[in-house]
Parts: structure tokens; sequence; C-alpha cells
């Protein structure tokens, strides 16, 4: 590790905290739940706000966000989230796009030279698969069958992309963005299968990589489970009505307020909205996985290659012409 990397980033006089470490995608590959358990850990701060998305200045502005998000849009804001991590703290980010992002290595390596990055790769094809389902959740996709979806490639909005799914898996290309502006020992990469097999010691592994204490209990955490949106329709008028801002969204908003405790307030809407709205994902179709295998073949053999992993063997892709 080079000496530059060696401690965290202390606050100078006039100069802000700046975060020492980013865990950098891929969405749908156990991002959230490393988060979950490393922002528990006493020598490290993360900000509540998991996703700032704030160096990813080519994505940031192509979903927009909840009126409830309140992302960061200066980088005062940005670098407002980390103003409470100790001293002795690793501060840090989780933003899954930075991963997909063309500009988010170089403005890391801009704001922070010696900054450690994590990345989480996940087979390509149950990757797809489980994005395509959150983009549902989150109305940013409206075509149900994955197969339709996949072979659609663009969604767009208002006539601007949002997305093209191909572009999630150029895994080498990401890679080597980052590989480009750090050296290796900055870079820690993970693989997704090894994260679930085995929560606790990809965590210390981590923990390791930010030379931080890592003997102590670790809570093995899941979190953002994908689900199926059983109603589009149904989901977008609960959102509508949680969301709003109308008087009928505010009365509703009133009643629960009167109900419930302020930290009982958001469990509990989460879990209606599971109960009533989300479904298990139940089993995937085996004729479309098998042409997403096909597809993404080309990109698990140059990640084989570049990192030196059989892949093939892994993920199943071997018996894949």
């Amino acid at each position: 590790m080079s000496a530059s990397a060696e401690q965290p980033a202390r606050e100078r006089p006039g100069e802000a905290r700046v975060p020492d470490f980013f865990i950098v995608g891929h969405h749908k590959s156990g991002t959230t739940a490393l988060y979950e358990m490393l922002r528990r850990h006493p020598q490290i701060y993360m900000p509540t706000l998991k996703e700032p998305r704030f160096l990813a200045s080519d994505l940031r502005a192509l979903v927009p966000p909840s009126p409830a998000s309140a992302l960061p849009q200066t980088l005062e804001e940005y670098l407002s989230l980390f103003e409470q991590a100790r001293p002795e703290q690793r501060a840090g980010e989780a933003s899954p796009s930075y991963l997909r992002s063309k500009t988010a290595a170089m403005a890391i390596a801009q704001i922070q030279p010696a900054a450690r990055i994590i990345a989480v790769l996940r087979e390509p094809a149950s990757f797809v698969r489980s994005l395509h389902l959150q983009l549902l959740q989150e109305h940013v996709e409206t075509e149900k069958d994955l197969g339709k979806a996949v072979a659609n490639e663009e969604i767009e909005r208002q006539g601007q992309r949002v997305l093209r799914y191909s572009d999630h898996v150029h895994y080498v290309e990401q890679l080597r963005r980052y590989h480009a502006l750090f050296p290796p020992e900055q870079v820690l990469i993970l693989i997704y299968d090894d994260f679930r097999a085995d929560n606790e010691a990809t965590v210390r592994r981590v923990l390791r990589f930010l030379d931080v204490e890592d003997r102590s209990p670790i809570d093995v955490l899941e979190a953002n489970p994908t689900v199926r949106v059983r109603s589009m329709r149904l989901d977008a008028a609960v959102r509508k009505l949680y969301m709003g801002r109308n008087p009928i969204s505010r009365a509703a908003k009133a009643s629960v307020r009167k109900l419930l405790p302020r930290r009982a307030r958001g469990d509990a809407s989460q879990a209606i909205r599971r109960r009533l709205l989300y479904s298990s994902p139940g089993q995937s179709d085996e004729r479309v996985m098998l042409e997403l295998r096909r597809r993404y073949r080309p990109e698990v053999v140059a990640l084989s290659d570049y990192l030196g992993r059989d892949f093939l063997t892994l993920w199943g892709y071997d018996p894949v012409a």
C-alpha cells in the first residue's frame, strides 16, 4: 500500500473531510448489504444517504431523484455528508452507479488520489434479471417481460436515453477505468458468489483492505432483496399516494403520524408495501436466461482473462455455445 493511502484523510484547517473509500458497484450485487455491515464498524463512517451518486456526473441527471432523496447537488453539499466522521475513522460512501459511469473514476481520483475502491461483480445473466426487476419496482422500466426488455435494450424517458442493459456488464472496460487511475493495491474486486457463500469472510477481507480492525463480531445482514412487482398500476398508485403532496396524500401521511411513532413509520410503510405490492421473483425463464448467457459470454471470457479466474466454469458458461 502506498504511503499516501495508509492513513484516513484528516481534516485540515479550512478543508472539508473527503471520503477515503468508495463502494463503486454494481447494483443488485450485495452492495447494500456490504454498506450496512461496514457502517456498523466503529472505525468506519458512512453517511445515512447510501447512494449520493454525486461523482457520476454523466449519469446523475438520467433518472430524476425522488423528492425525498435529497441528493447533493454541489461539492459542498456532497462533502457535508462526511463532516461528522471522526479523524481516526475511515470515511466512505456507496454509489453503485460509479462502476458504470464513465466519469466517476476520474472524479474520485481528483478528489481523493489515495482512495480505496471496492467493486462487486455478479454473473451477468442473473444480474440483469435482478436489475430488470429492480427497475420495474422503481418504475424506470415498464416492460415486464425480461426477454423483451433486454431485446429492446434502451429505456427512454421524454426522448432521453436512461440506460442500456448491456452498458452494465462491460466489466473489463469498467475495471480498466479504475486500474488506469489507481494502483492495484487500492482496488479490491469482489465476486458476488463469494460474498453470498460467506458474508462474514468477505466483510473481514474488506476491513483488512481498509486497514481497520477485522476481528470483532460481524452481524450478517441481507438488504435490498430482489422482488417481483405484483401490479405496476397498483404500485404506481401507492407510490403517488406515499410521495405526493396533494391533500389526500397529506391526510394519509398525517394519519400514519398519529398512529405510529417516528421510528416505526418507515418500517411500517415498507412492510405494507412489501406485503401488498411485492412477491418472490419466482423461477427464472430458462430459455431467456440461456439467451442472456449467450449474449454475455464474450464479457465473461474477457473477465476471466483479465482477472485470471475461471468465471466460465464458476458461472456455468462453459456449455453455452
